[in-house]
């Protein structure tokens, strides 16, 4: 069994898995002039921001919170920051909040102060291609898997995901804690009448009671905004189709990536994480890119992503490993998928066994093997709200 991966040590003590140079849109405005210097400049990374601007309050807070989140995560070597100029989240408070958690290269460019577009696309070009330069310096380094922040998540589940993809995910998350990794379960939604197994599981009635307050509050916060309750979107069609028929269902099946061990935090949308904290919860949706999106600013550098369905969605900063229990959805659509977790429901392996398998192929990603999404370029990512635009 490995113990080690080969890692970017960065300036605050942590170990990133890959060595991007982020083209950062701060806001939706400056969102496709980001999309544009970064298809002219190979290994760079950005992504469609549709938000940074009309937000106030919490809002716009966890907003800030996910972009700087992203600048600042440890698989980011330096970041290019492009901002319109009128924008709530200016470049340059974006630069500032990244340099207050960790040093690192970051350059701002402003659309309306460089006269436009082509004038920002010719010198973000040229300063990326600097960057990406400098980045490809820096050599990887050996660390424990201490030094990991793993983050768990499903969509499009079906049956299978249930009985044999999400154990398997528990299984590596036991493997991990044991190794003094962080495991972060995720989708609050999707622990609605399971919520009393994982409370009997936390550390201590701090952590208890904030299991508790979660999926309330998230069950209120859809009632009041919509007048609706979150079973009439949940489970979606595509989860019917797959054989699921309440949410209490689908929620005892997404709790098994948690594995057994003991739930020792409770955070908040994109907070920070630290890293060998064992299992942990981070308070997301159960939509998969905002709940990806938050793990990933929150600092996981590695996603384990289940899905009896199939899906192809990535991220642009973090790999995301596609894991499914379907062996029809195998044969599918193998060609964006990454593990096959369905030996387990036909007697071919153990559950033991395929989490040690999983575990291995985890280490083999972080060492800089690319996902199947990785190698499509796959970037989707969107971040969760809590209001609408002013």
């Amino acid at each position: 069994m490995k113990d080690k991966f080969l890692g970017y040590l960065r300036e605050d003590g942590r170990v990133g898995i890959r060595n991007h140079v982020l083209i950062l849109p701060a806001s939706i405005c400056a969102s496709d002039t980001a999309k544009l210097i970064a298809r002219k400049v190979d290994k760079t990374v950005t992504f469609g921001h549709q938000l940074g601007c009309s937000q106030v309050g919490e809002d716009s807070d966890m907003t800030l919170r996910t972009v700087v989140g992203y600048g600042a995560h440890p698989n980011v070597y330096g970041v290019i920051i492009v901002g319109l100029g009128c924008e709530n989240h200016q470049a340059s408070l974006i630069k500032d909040e990244i340099l207050k958690i960790v040093k690192k290269p970051i350059k701002t460019l402003v659309i309306q102060e460089e006269g436009g577009t082509v004038n920002t696309i010719n010198k973000g070009i040229e300063l990326a291609s600097e960057m990406v330069k400098e980045a490809e310096k820096i050599k990887r380094e050996e660390f424990p898997v201490s030094k990991l922040i793993v983050a768990t998540e499903c969509g499009g589940s079906d049956t299978t995901s249930g009985l044999a993809s999400n154990p398997t995910i528990g299984e590596l998350s036991d493997t991990l804690v044991s190794k003094k990794a962080s495991v972060v379960l995720s989708e609050t939604t999707e622990f609605i009448g399971a919520e009393h197994i994982l409370a009997r599981r936390a550390k201590n009635k701090e952590v208890h009671d904030k299991i508790y307050k979660i999926v309330k509050d998230f069950e209120d916060s859809i009632r009041e905004n919509t007048g609706k309750d979150v079973r009439e979107g949940n489970p979606s069609v595509g989860n019917q189709e797959g054989g699921l028929t309440t949410l209490e269902e689908k929620s005892l099946g997404c709790i098994h990536k948690a594995g057994s061990t003991t739930i020792n935090n409770v955070y908040g949308y994109a907070e920070h994480m630290d890293t060998g904290e064992g299992l942990v919860i981070m308070d997301t949706p159960g939509n998969d890119p905002s709940s990806v999106a938050g793990m990933v600013a929150g600092g996981a550098q590695i996603v384990v992503f289940s899905t009896g369905r199939g899906t192809p969605t990535g991220h642009p900063i973090a790999p995301v490993i596609k894991v499914t229990a379907n062996r029809k959805t195998w044969k599918m659509m193998e060609v964006n998928l990454d593990f096959d977790a369905s030996g387990v429901i036909y007697g071919e392996k153990t559950m033991k066994e395929q989490g040690q398998e999983l575990y291995n192929d985890l280490i083999e990603y972080a060492n800089g093997k690319e996902t199947k999404a990785e190698e499509f370029g796959f970037t989707e990512t969107s971040i969760a709200r809590v209001a609408n635009f002013v």
